[in-house]
């Protein structure tokens, strides 16, 4: 096997699954995002793992075609309204879909089977969702057609960690929505609008379902989160030292020479780089554990490998393990300010090339 491997811990995962359901309003359940291979983890693959839930959400008909190719047999929701060239895939798949577009919906209505579909109300994300007013003039649309089954209704909350009073406005602009749409569809089998933050922030606004994101996998959703939540990190990023030399003062390091030695130094050669999901801000910049000790990279990081200075390690030799996070010494918002970036993209971007051990 490859030296470069992310370790996903399956005992965390359960543990956060659990920790998630302690918080859950009366009567409301789970529906984990899976999307972009379970934020990189691959847990999306681990069926025994998730057919514990009665929906999961993705984002792409794809993600949903791959989940049945697996085997998975439950509800698969994909949260954005896909493109109307994607309509094949979620028919074929029995896929649900959530819907703000006429267009989208008239496409849909021509199909032979039934679809299920969530309207998806615009309340302050500016992304995507019919407006608040439009909601009983959607779903007259949607009755048109015999084959569309309307289940559910969501929203999206655009600023849950920050911003709560804004959140407030947006939960009092579905329930106003929610309010007409009781009226005109029977039943509705699935209400939701928190997502990490607004599950752990707002739990007036659980509904019938919660969507779980990054916190699932045991990471910071917004600032403080984890101090409301104890929940653990699933994976963790590691590597191997292949090449170990010492050179002397004065020798450049990787493309570019924009790292020059200033004394005589030990060069660890690790085969982890970008194309890999390694960002390239960390040239010069970042750090590795090694051994229990934090040591720079140097040079600029390659496509397929990097180097650190080793010259501070005792005993240190090829075959010694390297951590890109540890979740410890090095963490995943630690590597994510360094890049000027957020933790969901560092952790959603490592490649499929990095193999997923799962212990």
């Amino acid at each position: 096997m490859r030296p470069t491997k992310m370790q996903v811990n399956l005992e965390n995962f359960e543990h956060n699954v659990q920790r998630l359901k302690s918080k859950l309003a009366k009567g409301t359940k789970l529906m984990p995002v899976i999307k972009a291979n379970a934020y990189g983890t691959y847990l999306n693959t681990r069926l025994d793992k998730i057919h514990q839930f009665e929906i999961v959400a993705v984002a792409i008909a794809q993600e949903g075609e791959s989940l049945r190719k697996m085997g998975y047999k439950k509800e698969i929701f994909i949260l954005n309204q896909p493109a109307v060239e994607e309509i094949e895939k979620i028919v074929a798949n029995n896929l649900s879909v959530g819907v703000c577009s006429t267009e989208f919906v008239k496409e849909l209505g021509k199909q032979k089977k039934p679809v299920k579909v969530h309207i998806e109300i615009g309340t302050g994300m500016g992304r995507t969702g019919i407006h608040p007013n439009r909601i009983k003039e959607f779903i007259t649309l949607i009755k048109n057609y015999e084959n569309i089954i309307i289940e559910g209704i969501y929203t999206h909350m655009s600023s849950a960690d920050i911003d709560f009073e804004y959140t407030q406005k947006q939960i009092q602009s579905f329930e106003n929505v929610l309010a007409i749409a009781k009226q005109e569809i029977q039943n509705l089998k699935y209400i939701h609008m928190a997502a990490s933050n607004g599950m752990i922030h707002f739990p007036e606004a659980h509904y019938t379902l919660v969507r779980p994101g990054m916190i699932l996998y045991g990471y910071e959703s917004g600032k403080g989160i984890l101090d409301k939540i104890d929940l653990k990190p699933v994976c963790k990023l590691q590597s191997k030292i292949t090449l170990l030399k010492t050179v002397e003062k004065g020798t450049s390091i990787g493309y570019n020479r924009n790292f020059v030695t200033q004394k005589k130094t030990k060069v660890a050669t690790i085969p982890m780089g970008y194309a890999d999901g390694l960002r390239r801000e960390l040239s010069n910049q970042g750090e590795v554990c090694i051994n229990g000790n934090k040591v720079p990279i140097i040079g600029n990081i390659c496509m397929d490998s990097f180097m650190a200075d080793v010259s501070e390690i005792e005993n240190v030799k090829i075959g010694d393990d390297v951590w890109i996070w540890d979740n410890e010494n090095i963490t995943v918002e630690e590597i994510a300010e360094k890049c000027h970036t957020i933790n969901y993209e560092i952790l959603s971007t490592i490649t499929s090339r990095v193999p997923r051990e799962f212990i």
